[in-house]
């Protein structure tokens, strides 16, 4: 890790035996739809939109191709995630390719100008991915909003949008995007003094602040968010949320997770919990009878969206339990409730917890050889959960979580704050226009085809960044 005279942190890893022949550049920053301004609710989405202008033209792209066209002329890929406190750039080209790579990213740094065609362009497109995005997530969002009331989902308010002006994109890129607020990190088959010389040289004015008060402000905006995040519910409560349309009936439930900074083994409890839940408490229970009610469905999910360890605090576990016809909300509830008590009075036996851990275990290695992935989580570790070891360091935390820890993490939940919100089958009445309202797992900007990752239904099983929905 270094860090530029301006303040931009850098990491660069080489990892020859994952690379082979191709480097990964992710560019992290601390800018995310809980930093939207008042009014302009998906800021931090169309800049992230913005950051790949579709054409470039002038002395340093003489053929006015934009920074994909670059990329894919390059043999590479790229991608981007806008989350609820950081927004992620990845870009994976052959070894050889990097410097121009590196120069591109910055190119696009130094030359953020968008133009009010471009801006209307990419709010269409942000529309049809807010309307396109269907039911995925709006529990989530729901629960996170009623626990930490402020926080906001990812992909913004079409209606907001829609009067945006080029001078509120500018000015909020450039109290966000300055060097203190981003990590730049490379990862694969290169060599860190030659990815330093060349960061230093084209990365020199990128983030460099240049209207006074930029900088009070933007941290101003993170310190309040901070505030938030740390501001944790006082007495254990319910919260009722309104009513979500569903395709089935259902009830999703909401807990706050420990802070992965302040309390990471109390954290990768909660993970390890998500993983006994989901993939053998409440399977056996789905399918069998209690009290003459039953489940049809159940699903954990542990972190933002399935993302564990991809946020900072606030984060939550979320239950979405399937209904069978006759089951009442409450009943639903009490349901989970009582699969919570009997992991809290365990103890856990040995064999179930070993399995979970494995589970998770098995779900890292499969993806420690990617590229962009080890990139953007050097990237996260680096700005979001300041003194973690790092991605290599996860398996040995996970192993050291033991059952007693799995079941005071499950007393947690019984004690601390939770939401209910049914999941009701019904003809959806928000109309056309206001469809901006459905709240989905969060903003992206898919640039070239990847592999999807993880579906988040698997509760626990994602390590690594899923790809954001076609932009």
């Amino acid at each position: 890790m270094s860090v530029l005279p301006g303040g931009l942190r850098v990491c660069v890893e080489s990892v020859p035996q994952y690379g082979r022949g191709l480097a990964a550049v992710a560019l992290t920053v601390a800018a995310g739809g809980d930093d939207d301004p008042a009014g302009r609710h998906g800021t931090a989405h169309l800049v992230e939109h913005l950051m790949f202008p579709r054409s470039g033209g002038g002395s340093a792209d003489p053929t006015g191709e934009g920074y994909a066209a670059l990329v894919a002329g390059a043999g590479g890929v790229c991608n981007a995630e806008t989350h609820r406190d950081h927004t992620v750039f990845h870009t994976t080209v052959p070894a050889e390719s990097l410097p121009d790579a590196l120069a591109w990213e910055a190119r696009r740094l130094l030359g953020f100008a968008p133009t009010e065609d471009v801006i209307r362009t990419e709010t269409d497109v942000i529309g049809e991915e807010i309307r396109g995005a269907g039911d995925a997530g709006r529990s989530w969002e729901s629960a996170l909003g009623a626990l930490y009331p402020g926080s906001r989902d990812s992909f913004g308010t079409a209606a907001e949008l829609a009067g945006i002006t080029a001078g509120e994109v500018e000015a909020f890129f450039r109290a966000h995007y300055t060097a203190r607020r981003m990590v730049l990190s490379v990862v694969g088959d290169v060599d860190p003094a030659g990815v330093m010389a060349v960061v230093r040289a084209v990365f020199a004015g990128v983030g460099v602040i240049r209207v006074a008060g930029e900088a009070g402000a933007a941290e101003g905006i993170r310190a309040a968010g901070e505030a938030r995040a740390a501001e944790e519910a006082r007495t254990a409560r319910e919260i009722r949320t309104a009513p979500l349309p569903s395709g089935r009936p259902g009830v999703a439930v909401g807990h706050p997770l420990p802070d992965p900074v302040a309390d990471r083994p109390a954290y990768l409890a909660q993970a390890v919990l998500a993983q006994v839940l989901g993939r053998s408490r409440l399977p056996a229970l789905a399918r069998s009878a209690r009290d003459g009610h039953r489940l049809t469905s159940a699903t954990v999910t542990c972190g933002y969206h399935g993302q564990w360890l991809a946020s900072a605090a606030p984060d939550l576990t979320l239950a979405v339990l399937g209904r069978a016809p006759g089951t009442e909300v409450d009943a639903a509830v009490g349901i989970w409730r009582s699969v919570l008590r009997a992991v809290a009075e365990g103890p856990l036996p040995e064999a179930e917890h070993r399995r979970a851990v494995n589970s998770l275990l098995v779900a890292w290695h499969r993806q420690a050889d990617s590229l962009p992935t080890r990139a953007v989580a050097l990237g996260r570790d680096a700005l979001l959960l300041p003194g973690s070891a790092g991605p290599d360091a996860l398996p040995a935390e996970l192993r050291r979580t033991t059952p007693a820890e799995v079941a005071a993490a499950a007393r947690a939940l019984l004690e601390g704050p939770a939401t209910v919100t049914e999941l009701a089958p019904q003809a959806r009445t928000v109309p056309t226009a206001r469809a901006h309202t459905v709240l989905t797992a969060r903003a992206g900007t898919e640039l070239a085809p990847q592999a999807r990752t993880v579906p988040i239904a698997r509760a626990g099983t994602e390590l690594a960044p899923q790809k954001g929905t076609v932009g």
